[in-house]
């Protein structure tokens, strides 16, 4: 329980320290810490992810660090997307989706391996070397390419609705990409988007679930103090060689999610 409660500001940590990662943990971290079911524990990373981002987000808005208009285009399409996901198409997934002879895959498996596999994408992302790719001249025009902004939108709302992760590591680069926005813009831009679709994807959970808000308010008090932490210290640290190491500890724990959800049993 304490380690739950250590790793819960870890969370927080990381969004406001490398704009991202810290919603990767947040799954894993409820279900094999505090032992909650994998389904509601979806749902409770939704709220904890979405609400340590806001916290965290006016600090970077106050440095000039969030532009509206790309969090507008790409926000209400994510947020769209990752309501319906969590209200109807969840709660449709049976509880046993597929079976043959002895393998049975069921609904909490099926979410965990979906969770593993962001994992593994997310731990490439972060690792990769991206020299003289992602950052952009602030004085230079600024062009949108408001399609793609919006595409990719839905898909990180589906993707979200799924698996309960705030997908900053699929928003970031894309935001740099379609928005042309510098890198710490793309960060502090970020947590907003993770912010309104996380929470608006939450309250399609309502009604689906008993939710413990006494838990559900002390993890997430946890990871705001972090996220306030995690700001102060993206200063004073090198974010870059920070992001490659948690990179490597992501693709550590999306190996072992696989390993114990389907090779273990």
């Amino acid at each position: 329980m304490i380690s739950g409660f250590l790793a819960s500001v870890l969370i927080g940590i990381s969004l406001g320290l490398i704009g991202g990662g810290g919603s990767i943990l947040t799954v894993p971290v409820l279900v094999y810490l505090f032992g909650v079911d994998p389904v509601l524990a979806t749902a409770y990373s939704l709220f904890i992810v979405g609400a340590t981002s806001l916290a965290g987000v006016w600090s970077k808005y106050r440095d000039g660090l969030v532009d509206i208009k790309t969090a507008i285009v790409f926000g209400i399409p994510s947020i769209a997307a990752v309501y319906a996901t969590r209200a109807w198409i969840v709660p449709a997934i049976p509880a046993t989706v597929f079976s043959r002879g002895s393998f049975i895959l069921t609904k909490p498996a099926l979410l965990m391996g979906l969770f593993a596999i962001l994992m593994l994408f997310a731990s490439y992302s972060m690792i990769r070397d991206k020299e003289g790719s992602t950052e952009q001249d602030e004085s230079g025009p600024r062009s949108y390419n408001i399609p793609m902004i919006f595409i990719e939108g839905i898909l990180v709302g589906v993707l979200t609705g799924l698996v309960g992760a705030g997908g900053g590591f699929l928003i970031i680069p894309a935001l740099v990409l379609f928005s042309k926005l510098p890198m710490k813009q793309a960060i502090g831009t970020s947590l907003l988007i993770i912010a309104a679709k996380s929470l608006f994807g939450f309250t399609g959970d309502l009604g689906h679930h008993s939710i413990d808000w006494l838990f559900l308010g002390e993890v997430t008090l946890l990871a705001i103090s972090g996220i306030f932490v995690g700001n102060w210290l993206s200063r004073l640290v090198d974010g870059s060689k920070l992001k490659k190491g948690f990179g490597w500890f992501v693709l550590v724990m999306g190996a072992y999610i696989i390993a114990k959800e389907f090779l273990m049993k």
